[in-house]
């Protein structure tokens, strides 16, 4: 714990101290012992966990019915392999997104704070700002390309009902035409105002936006199949087939898509699973949201896009371009609004949140959440995502390298979680900068996780960017380890540091009966500090959520 010297004086009350950091009292309960260096009402352990399990899948249900999502669960089926295998990839790869994403929830949930804050327990109070870092440049960049895209699909609708605004692509500016440029503002304004309202309307708005895209591709699927006639559907949309044992490995490799897909909010969802109600909701909107949701939405996908070939004589696998062949005003606008609408919501959880945290984390005083979420937004545009996006070198070395960092993040935080840590964590020591506390270990950083992340992390980066070096140089073709980055990453960080903390243990395994101290065996409710103790009595009372 820390010390007077260490934050602020012990006769200083909660509310004066909160209020004298520039901090306003919200969502986050900060003890007096918290270090406003470390500390800020979007990080601290929330006083309230309220989301059920509905909120979880409807999160789940924003991420997976996207437009992206749409052609990943479509180009499953045109990978050369049979149907019946198609299937077991998605179920099987879904399945492993929800292990991975009930493991990751466990932690935030339990302490009520958020992805970057949990991993001070293992990289150290100040250590934990490497994958905040890692993480948040991820996301800004995806951010803008999730906001370009559907900035396309609104140019669509722009042509189509504004004709007179075709003269606006003949003009440009950075690479990007005036048309372009307009959509993207409207979209940047949009997203940005949604967020800036909080997470309550956010929740609000993931709630109505993935139900809201079934309607549509149900109503879709029953469309193209009276046209067509159920008789024309076919679930094998390859042109071509190959034998069992060539497809076996095409098959491993549709499993590993599915998980790579999901590896930005799989990695970064204890950034929502904190505001769950229990870990019991978090297992069972995981479920809904992922496995039975998943497989569903890729069965009406493949039936859309299957129809697309006898209704319109070609396959077509991006809803949008499906939308705008139909013959029809309405369905083309109500198509059109409600994929935007999906491609706001995955931006919204996937790629805003993240690094609204993320950046609040590195400097808690001067950045907050909102601010974080800005910074990101701005970046975004900086990045200018429609001059590199559809160039596949300045992805390979730009999200390939990032990309290939999440499994190591990944495996270092379960390992320091589950393994070493023992599902232990004390949740004041997170926000205090005192030498003698749990998660100061060397000046801040926990030197076996950051030795970890650089020796994984420059594994799984030439697992990722090498095979292609190598096949376009002629020397051997082995790109279908690239496939695997994620996985390579993750084990060999969950490995590599459960190995390093027995060899040179600096992680200390926590007294479970300590009351500080929270423990993610069982459901019991979590302990939290009340924010107002009685004005006579300077020491903290507790509270259970």
């Amino acid at each position: 714990m820390t010390t007077p010297s260490d934050s602020a004086p012990y006769d200083t009350k909660p509310h004066d101290l909160v209020e004298a950091a520039g901090m306003p009292v919200g969502a986050g309960e900060i003890k007096v012992t918290y270090d406003p260096r470390l500390t800020n009402e979007d990080l601290a352990p929330l006083k309230d966990q309220t989301w059920s399990s509905y909120n979880i899948f409807a999160f789940w249900m924003s991420d997976v019915h996207s437009v992206g999502g749409y052609v990943t669960a479509g180009s499953l089926f045109a990978l050369g392999i049979a149907s019946w295998q198609v299937f077991v990839a998605l179920v099987v790869g879904i399945v492993i997104v929800n292990v991975f994403a009930n493991l990751v929830a466990k932690p935030s949930q339990k302490t009520g704070v958020p992805y970057p804050v949990i991993n001070r327990a293992v990289f150290g109070v100040l250590g934990a700002n490497i994958p905040a870092i890692i993480r948040g440049l991820i996301a800004v960049a995806w951010y803008g390309v999730q906001t370009f895209l559907a900035a396309q699909a609104l140019n669509i609708l722009f042509l189509k009902f504004f004709p007179p605004s075709e003269n606006l692509l003949h003009h440009s500016f950075l690479g990007l035409s005036a048309l372009g440029w307009i959509s993207y503002a409207i979209l940047w304004v949009a997203q940005g105002a949604l967020f800036w309202t909080g997470m309550n309307t956010i929740r609000r708005f993931i709630d109505w936006a993935g139900p809201a895209v079934y309607v549509v591709m149900f109503a879709l699927a029953i469309y193209l199949v009276s046209r067509a006639g159920w008789g024309a559907i076919s679930f094998n949309l390859s042109t071509k087939q190959l034998s069992f044992g060539a497809s076996i490995p095409i098959w491993i490799g549709a499993v590993a898509l599915v998980v790579s897909y999901f590896s930005g909010p799989m990695l970064n969802f204890g950034d929502f699973a904190r505001y769950a109600r229990s870990t019991r909701a978090v297992r069972r909107g995981n479920f809904l949201g992922l496995p039975v949701n998943f497989v569903v939405f890729s069965l009406l996908t493949v039936i859309c896009a299957s129809a697309t070939v006898p209704v319109f004589g070609e396959l077509i696998t991006d809803p949008i371009e499906t939308v705008q062949k139909i013959d029809s005003t309405f369905a083309i606008l109500l198509g059109g609004l409600t994929f935007v609408t999906a491609t706001v919501g995955i931006n919204i959880v996937a790629n805003f949140i993240s690094p609204a945290f993320d950046f609040s984390n590195v400097a808690p005083r001067r950045i907050s959440w909102r601010m974080g979420g800005m910074i990101a937004a701005v970046g975004s545009v900086l990045l200018t995502p429609w001059n590199w996006y559809d160039n596949d070198q300045a992805i390979l070395y730009t999200l390939g390298v990032l990309g290939a960092l999440i499994g190591p993040l990944f495996g270092v935080l379960i390992a320091g979680y589950y393994l070493v840590g023992k599902q232990r964590v004390h949740v004041d020591d997170m926000f205090t900068l005192a030498p003698s506390a749990s998660y100061w270990y060397r000046k801040g950083y926990n030197p076996n996780a950051v030795w970890t992340v650089a020796v994984a992390g420059v594994v799984s980066v030439a697992s990722a960017v090498l095979p292609e070096i190598l096949a376009n140089a002629g020397v051997v073709d082995v790109t279908q380890v690239s496939s695997y980055s994620w996985f390579i990453g993750c084990g060999l960080g969950l490995v590599l540091f459960t190995a390093l903390e027995r060899r040179r243990p600096q992680m200390k395994v926590l007294d479970p009966a300590d009351p500080h101290v929270s423990v993610g065996t069982g459901d019991a409710p979590r302990a939290v500090v009340s924010h107002h103790p009685p004005v006579d009595e300077p020491e903290t009372v507790t509270t259970a959520v």
